[in-house]
């Protein structure tokens, strides 16, 4: 098991892929490999070989998934993106991958994922289930002209299977190379972390363009057997009907969708659910308390990274080890270490960098040879950009990114610590901590807060609350309050957005 074309079985009749509708569509293993195979033999025809990148711009899907990886079959490059992408933001993907292929849903010939490929001369296909097959038609044949008719490839482990984009929170995206020996290791890990077998059945809600989605929700369990319930979008009002109806029993996703399903109805009774995890951002405990409190079912926080092709270290299933809130776990299949800057192991229980080495890590980032040479060490490791320390049990603690740490005069502020401590509060629902400018200080504090439904709170009320509950420089010298936090599109929080939204605002006011 080195590459996805042989990560699962090809034979099996057990089901694979679930997706619901008022018609839902089962597919087997051995029906999931009849139509990657015939997608595979459409792209040779159409003249996509080892090495070309394939933009997919196609929602959550049963076409998404047979054009994935049927893409990664023919040894070329698969570059999922998101659907709902402007123009510009498509010309960027696009431009720095220099697509052979864009494949986009039926009828949106003429989109902007269209006028993007165009520009830049991909060819542009239609890629669409028509009730007996996954099509591809081909609209624009642009650079892939007269270059039909290509062989079938095998691939390789080495060979480059799926490239993603570093979300840009400090800069320009960087563009990430993941082979297929990186992803099967990572689905080997997670596979195992979870104890994953043919009898599990998960409820995808994270976006396949996501690492988090794509790995945990979709590849991880096909490597076990399993098979994946694929709604096109997560639908709060949708969820748990979709899950007792298809007889899922876990889910991973970001804590915002864990929060949006802790403000929804439970189901009644509550379905077996044999674990929930939560990924891509820090999940404060409130939060872990209150979903094991009201979905019964043990809460399991991973920490993951595009660079590592998603997981990188997990809280243990109950059997396994204990569940820590506030900490990520420890390392799944992958070695973890605290470095300093000079690549030095700290001593155990303080703060650096939370740096890692395994199967699963990027070999280094696409023609951005400054950024390689700054994010390994000379012993392998890969720098994660997260500040942390390790207990004496190895579970990792997460502090924040060394970028977004707030530097007060010389003091050093976690945010994650300050969003834990805020999330305590009885009136607030969501909050960012984030770093402003300061005169006297160089940074300071600023906060952002969202109310719980039908609270008011005053800026001075907050900061005498949290005055007993950190140390007087953690204070915020600005309470910002709003009705939505600016969020990714995979739901997630990053400080740099909310800091950017905040500031726009002319001056704090309190929510009446």
């Amino acid at each position: 098991m080195t590459t996805l074309t042989n990560a699962f079985s090809h034979s099996s009749h057990d089901t694979a892929i679930i997706v619901p509708g008022k018609s839902p569509l089962t597919v087997s293993y051995e029906q999931l490999t009849a139509d990657i195979l015939s997608f595979q033999l459409k792209l040779a025809k159409l003249g996509i070989t080892a090495g070309d990148a394939v933009s997919i711009a196609v929602p959550n899907s049963y076409p998404f998934i047979v054009a994935f990886l049927a893409v990664a079959w023919q040894r070329a490059i698969a570059a999922p993106l998101n659907p709902a992408y402007k123009q510009s933001e498509f010309e960027f993907y696009i431009d720095d991958l220099k697509s052979s292929l864009v494949l986009v849903p039926q009828g949106l010939a003429d989109g902007p994922a269209v006028k993007a490929a165009t520009k830049y001369k991909a060819a542009v296909a239609e890629c669409y289930w028509n009730g007996k097959e996954v099509v591809l038609d081909i609209k624009h044949e642009g650079k892939l002209k007269g270059k039909g008719n290509k062989s079938l490839e095998y691939a390789q482990p080495d060979d480059v299977a799926l490239v993603l984009h570093t979300s840009g929170t400090t800069g320009r995206p960087k563009a990430v190379p993941l082979s297929h020996k990186n992803l099967t290791r990572t689905m080997s890990n997670i596979k195992a972390t979870y104890d994953l077998t043919k009898a599990d059945r998960t409820m995808l809600v994270m976006p396949l363009f996501h690492v988090h989605g794509l790995l945990a929700g979709f590849l991880a369990p096909l490597l076990s057997g399993g098979s994946v319930v694929v709604p096109a979008k997560f639908s709060a009002s949708d969820f748990w009907s979709d899950f007792q109806t298809h007889k899922a029993n876990w889910y991973t996703a970001v804590p915002t969708i864990h929060q949006i399903l802790l403000k929804s109805p439970a189901p009644s009774p509550l379905p077996d659910i044999r674990f929930i995890r939560s990924c891509s951002s820090p999940l404060s405990p409130k939060v872990f308390h209150e979903l094991e409190k009201t979905f019964k079912a043990p809460v399991l926080e991973a920490y993951a990274m595009t660079e590592a092709a998603h997981q990188m270290t997990s809280n243990p299933l109950p059997h396994k080890g204990k569940r820590q809130p506030g900490s990520v776990g420890v390392g799944q299949g992958v070695e973890v270490k605290i470095l300093d800057q000079a690549g030095k192991e700290v001593p155990q229980g303080s703060e650096a960098e939370i740096c890692i080495r395994g199967e699963n890590v990027t070999t280094g980032y696409l023609n951005n040879p400054e950024a390689n040479k700054t994010s390994f060490t000379a012993e392998g490791f890969f720098r994660t950009g997260d500040q942390g320390k390790q207990d004496p049990e190895g579970y990792v603690i997460i502090t924040g990114r060394i970028k977004e740490l707030i530097n007060k005069g010389g003091e050093k502020i976690s945010p994650i610590e300050l969003d834990n401590v805020m999330a305590q509060h009885p009136a607030v629902s969501e909050a960012v901590s984030f770093a402003i400018e300061d005169d006297m200080y160089g940074q300071d504090v600023a906060v952002a807060i969202v109310l719980k439904d039908n609270q008011k709170l005053e800026p001075a009320d907050l900061k005498t609350w949290m005055a007993e509950r950190v140390a007087k420089f953690k204070l915020p010298k600005k309470v910002y309050f709003t009705d939505v936090m600016p969020k990714t599109a995979t739901g997630k929080i990053q400080r740099r957005m909310v800091a950017e939204a905040m500031l726009k605002q002319e001056k704090p006011k309190a929510k009446l």
